[in-house]
C-alpha cells in the first residue's frame, strides 16, 4: 500500500490569488468613485406642510 502526500498548497494559492485580485478591484473602484465629482443642487428644497392635513391623535 503506497501513501501520498496531499498538500493544499495548490489551492491555497489560487484562493490567496483570487482574494489579492478582488481586493486590488475594489480599492481601484474606490479610488475611480472617489473622483468623481458630483454636482451639488444650488437651492435649498423647502415644503410647506399645512396644518390642515395634520390630525392630532390623543
Amino acid at each position: 500500500m503506497q501513501f501520498t502526500k496531499n498538500t493544499s498548497s495548490s489551492r491555497t494559492r489560487g484562493l490567496l490569488i483570487k482574494v489579492l485580485l478582488i481586493l486590488v478591484v475594489v480599492v481601484v473602484a474606490t479610488m475611480f468613485l472617489g473622483k468623481i465629482e458630483v454636482p451639488y443642487p444650488n437651492k435649498d428644497v423647502e415644503k410647506i406642510i399645512s396644518n390642515e392635513k395634520l390630525k392630532i391623535v390623543k
